[in-house]
């Protein structure tokens, strides 16, 4: 039995095990019938033309854990933010671990998935919330929605700034031969509201792990969200992360993603404007060898006009790696003065790395300023001599460009402790020890 059948003749037996509503129901049974006719995405696909999952899919994943497992806070500080207080929202091999997390109801919600689609006092929301921005079109969006029970549910009411950060945390302990998880994440903030976001999914041995995680984020009238995602996992995890931003009027959002680690790992990122007076930042820093492929596949769909929106990805390819970089900006008739930046700029360290750029526009109206560019190239081996010749060993000098090539994407860092978190995961990814922070 291939994993799509696993899944679909899975997928009764997760409707039995999980307390839900009628209307879940529907849009569960709905989704499952999606992904039943389009299956698993191939490289005939356009969108999926340069990264191909046939070699994952051949693994026996578990597609529910078989027991509960737990895990010392000492083993696995190391992947939290733990300069800082924050609230935790903490997941093992897809099951909410209580002694990791610290969750909150005081003025804000930062609680479960499940909470809210079962219980009575969630309901209004998630009727209102729930597989709203997410694309229903989308085969693996529709397959994590068959199967969506757990993740993070945060709900900053309005004019509330939410006085810590939010740690999401997905931790797999390898108990099972190989496992796909599931996370479903709804975010809501609300008008003149404030959070700040980190993302992570870490395996904690070499078991193969995959994961399809869906986020819905919701960005009320003058209000901000700055997310962060960290992928710095083993060389057998893969990650299919489904990111949807849906913004009002004056409202700020901004999602930076530093991808280190992985087999394979793509990254969907889409960002919808429905007011005016719209910014949007799209950031990411990738550094990967061996045969790490990363996968960047952007949208931000100007419908109104006077909005802003800023993409700046950077990569850098070592080994036998693979980038991918497919932007689109979207402008529709309606978006004038339409403000519209995109850039990927990569260097490639190695002959055998390969690059795949597609930088997009479609612009439906007449009074706009957009600009999209990439580059592709190779250390400036002058800028290399220069440094060496001032006695910066070769090693050294090699890192110190590698750092300024990807500055402009750390210097726009909010939170001071990631940042210096960033800086030494890029210095180690390097292999060295700069002895300053950035």
């Amino acid at each position: 039995m291939d994993l799509k059948e696993k899944l679909l003749s899975s997928f009764m037996a997760f409707e039995e095990r999980v307390d839900v509503n009628a209307d879940l129901h529907n849009i569960r049974t709905e989704a499952i019938k999606n992904f039943e006719y389009k299956g698993f995405p191939t490289k005939k696909d356009e969108a999926w033309k340069y990264t191909s999952l046939n070699s994952i899919l051949k693994n026996d994943f578990s597609v529910f854990p078989k027991e509960e497992n737990a895990l010392n806070y000492a083993d696995v500080k190391k992947y939290f933010l733990h300069e800082i207080d924050t609230y935790k929202v903490v997941f093992i091999d897809g099951i909410f671990s209580s002694f990791l997390s610290s969750t909150t109801h005081d003025g804000l919600d930062v609680c479960l998935m499940s909470s809210a689609m079962t219980k009575p006092k969630y309901k209004e929301v998630i009727d209102k919330y729930f597989n709203k921005s997410a694309n229903k079109a989308d085969s693996l969006t529709s397959l994590n929605t068959a199967f969506s029970c757990e993740g993070a549910y945060i709900n900053i009411p309005k004019n509330k700034v939410a006085d810590k950060p939010v740690e999401i945390v997905y931790l797999s302990t390898g108990n099972e031969a190989a496992l796909m998880v599931q996370p479903r994440n709804l975010i809501i903030v609300g008008r003149n509201a404030q959070v700040q976001i980190i993302e992570r999914h870490q395996s904690l041995n070499s078991n193969p792990v995959l994961t399809n995680s869906v986020t819905e984020i919701f960005v009320d009238e003058r209000a901000m969200a700055d997310y962060y995602k960290i992928q710095n996992d083993v060389l057998t995890a893969n990650l299919i992360d489904n990111t949807y931003i849906s913004q009002k009027k004056d409202s700020i959002a901004s999602v930076h993603t530093f991808s280190f680690g992985g087999n394979i790992t793509r990254n969907n990122l889409n960002f919808y404007h429905e007011g005016e007076h719209v910014e949007s930042t799209l950031k990411g820093i990738t550094i990967i060898g061996e045969k790490q492929l990363v996968d960047h596949y952007t949208l931000v769909n100007h419908a109104q006009p006077n909005c802003v929106s800023h993409q700046n990805y950077k990569g850098i390819f070592d080994g036998n790696a693979t980038g991918v970089f497919n932007g689109k900006i979207f402008v529709e008739k309606e978006a004038q003065k339409t403000d519209a930046f995109q850039q990927n700029n990569n260097v490639l360290l190695s002959d055998k790395a390969t690059i795949n750029a597609k930088p997009q526009l479609e612009i439906f109206a007449d009074d706009v300023k957009c600009s999209h560019g990439c580059t592709i190239g190779q250390l400036d081996e002058s800028a290399m001599f220069y440094m060496q010749s001032r006695g910066i060993p070769k090693k050294e000098a090699k890192a110190l460009l590698m750092y300024a090539f990807s500055n402009e994407v750390i210097e726009s860092i909010k939170i001071p402790e990631l940042k210096n978190r960033i800086t030494k995961l890029i210095a180690s990814k390097l292999g060295v020890n700069m002895g300053f922070n950035l």
